[in-house]
Parts: structure tokens; sequence; C-alpha cells
């Protein structure tokens, strides 16, 4: 059927339809396969891809669609953490509170100003101050960030919101109301405030852009992930941090990181919550194009929890879809919260940035390619790991300086 046809019977449809067209309270997400201007006007478009574009479509809209033989599809859905970890791994604690703070209000003080984490990296139990990541870009795409917080506020550089139904993306709103992706980017980025009594992250010098891909609820359609992912890297990130995940693959999400890679970003994901069962790292984290970690507790033991690879039925120390790449610090870590305080978190979600934040302190910004070369570095300044070689639970090990 030409576009005129069509067109005149969206119209007969809007005229005599308007009852149906309204979008129902149950809609879903799809991809919609057409590049067609008179579809896009009739769905509405939140995202324009090259072969298509996504729309909240209702049942009468998804039956119509079929009338006319329009190829659409279910656009995936990716979880900050399992929904059945959330009241258990990752069940917030904080520390308290203390002195007041250099504005007036009570300072939250941390626990710790020097998580066991950072000083694992770091290969340093006696660490004071961590250093680096300046002038490199980092991307965290996650459930927002409080861009108040005293330790954050100086590292934050930009703020995109790509969650609202009504504009897709909205520039300078981030508002974490989940707490997820405020306690992330504090494990790469946190510098400790400007009255020093905060908290340390990995590297407290880089520039920190928090994408808001995912919801209060902590789940996330894989669209806005997949655009957040294209934006960063239009925007010149250099390392993007994905602690999200979901058991399917999404070909947006995997369009997009090619796309990022393509243009030289380091992206660096959560290897997911599903272990002990080989081959449950989930995606992104299962492409090879994305650097998969594992967790790790003080006492340097995987945990049981902890998503394992395909390693040991690969090709030793040759990255291939499934493969654990790294392990690093991802139980009971401490990091900035969306009180404006800390908490105490866990998972792979934790992980992931300790690596993300490792990565911006030795990026390699004079290498022909960057993000390769220092994925490479990563790689040679790992410790292995029990068991041996480039195994299921932990790959290369954990990388340290």
């Amino acid at each position: 059927m030409n576009t005129k046809k069509i067109a005149y019977l969206l119209a007969f449809v809007l005229f005599f339809g308007v009852a149906f067209y309204a979008k129902a309270a149950d809609d879903e997400r799809y991809l919609v396969k057409s590049t067609s201007g008179v579809w896009k006007k009739y769905f509405g478009v939140r995202h324009s891809f090259d072969n298509g574009f996504t729309a909240d479509l209702s049942g009468f809209q998804i039956r119509f669609a079929k009338i006319f033989g329009l190829e659409i599809e279910p656009v995936n859905k990716l979880y900050v953490l399992p929904e059945e970890n959330l009241s258990s791994a990752a069940k917030p604690e904080n520390p308290g509170k203390g002195n007041k703070g250099s504005g007036g209000g009570e300072r939250i003080l941390p626990a710790d100003q020097m998580p066991w984490g950072v000083e694992m990296i770091y290969n340093d139990p006696l660490l004071i101050e961590s250093s680096g990541g300046d002038g490199v870009n980092v991307a965290v795409l996650d459930t927002g960030v409080l861009t108040t917080h005293l330790d954050l506020v100086n590292r934050i550089k930009g703020c995109k919101d790509f969650t609202q139904r009504k504009s897709p993306i909205v520039d300078n709103k981030c508002e974490d109301k989940n707490g997820h992706g405020t306690h992330v980017s504090g494990i790469i980025a946190a510098d400790s405030g400007s009255d020093g009594l905060g908290i340390y992250g990995v590297a407290p010098a880089v520039n920190l852009h928090a994408y808001q891909v995912c919801s209060a609820n902590g789940s996330c359609w894989a669209d806005d992930i997949a655009m957040g992912i294209r934006t960063a890297a239009d925007n010149k990130a250099n390392i993007i941090n994905l602690s999200l995940g979901s058991d399917s693959q999404s070909s947006l999400i995997t369009d997009a990181i090619a796309y990022a890679v393509n243009n030289g970003v380091l992206v660096v994901a959560a290897a997911g919550n599903d272990g002990p069962y080989v081959g449950s790292v989930d995606y992104p984290a299962a492409s090879n194009k994305v650097i998969a970690v594992g967790a790790l507790d003080v006492n340097k033991v995987i945990s049981d929890w902890s998503s394992r690879g395909i390693n040991s039925q690969t090709t030793a120390y040759l990255v291939e879809d499934g493969d654990i790449e790294f392990a690093a610090p991802g139980v009971s870590v401490e990091s900035t919260w969306k009180d404006g305080g800390y908490a105490i978190l866990s998972g792979t979600s934790m992980a992931a940035p300790h690596i993300s934040g490792l990565a911006a302190k030795l990026w390699q910004k004079d290498a022909l390619a960057p993000a390769d070369a220092t994925r490479d570095l990563l790689r040679k300044f790992s410790t292995d790991l029990l068991p041996l070689g480039d195994d299921d639970d932990s790959g290369w090990g954990i990388p340290t300086l």
C-alpha cells in the first residue's frame, strides 16, 4: 500500500477513532522498523535509529500496525540489579551522620574515607588519598546522580535524562530517586568534597557525565540506554560505565555499543548477579566489545552470586562473547548516596565502576587507539586469582596499580 493510501486511512482512524488512538495505561514500547514520516507522525517517535524508531504503543496501535504488515518488535527492559536482589544484596546501610558541612547544614560522614575497594585497586592498604583521571570523560548510564552531593558536585560536567515520557532527552536533569547511580558514580569519581571530609573514588579528577537511563525502580528501557550510549560517544566520552543488565540481548544496545567502540570509547559493564552458574553473564557485558566485570570480596574471593563466564570453553586470554574479563571489589562497598550521605551496597554493579575508574586513571591518551591500549594495560596489570588461568570466575583476575 502506498504512502498516500496509508495517510488517508490514518486520517480516517484519527477522525473516527480518537478514543482508540489515546494511549492506554499499559502501553508497551516497540521498535517500529520503518523510516516513513507517516508512521512516525501517527505513532510518535521516542528515539530514531538507522533501522526504524521506537514508540510507546497501545494495544489498538499494535493491531493496526499488524494490519498493514508493519514489522515491530518489543523493546527489552534491563535492570540495575536483578529484582530479587534489591532487598538483600543491594540493601543500603547508612553509616550515620557527623560534622556540620561547609554550607551550615549537617555533613554526613562516611564510615571510611578510603574504601577498601579503592585501597585494593591501588594495591595500597595505607592509601590516604586517591588521584588521577584528569581530563578523562566518563559517562555513567544509570538511575541518575545527586548533583549536589559534596563529593561529586565538582566532578559532574554533564547531566541528561533519557527516561521522561513526554520528552526523550532532557538536558541538565538527572535526578536520582533510586540511589544506585549516585553510588556507582562515587566509586569512580568521588573527590572527598571541598572540605576534604568525604569519601574518595578511584579517579577523583575525572569529568563525570551522568546519563539517567533507568527509572526510580531500577528498570531501564533498551532504547533509552542505546540512545544514551550513542549520545555519550557523540559527546566525546572516553569511558562508558553500564552497571545494568538483562538475560536477553538487545539489538539496539548491541548496535549502539558497536558505534561507541568504533568511535574510540571503552565500555565497561557489570557481569550480573546470577552466579555461580557457568554462562550466566548478563547482556551487555556478555559482548566481547565490552569489559565484563565480576565481584570479589575483601579477601579477593569471588562472590557466590557473581555471574560466571564461559572462559573455560573459549580460547584462553582472548575475550569472546560470554567471557568474564576481570573481577573487582563488589561486596559491601561504601560510596555516595542519594541523601547526600553514604551507603554500603553489594553487586557486580559496584565492581564495574572500580574498573572504569582505574581505566580513567590509566587512560592512554597518547596512544593511537587509547581505548584499546588502556584495555591492554588493564590486562597487563592484572593479578591472577584462583582458580588459576583465564577462568570462568574472574578471567584475567583483578587489575591493580
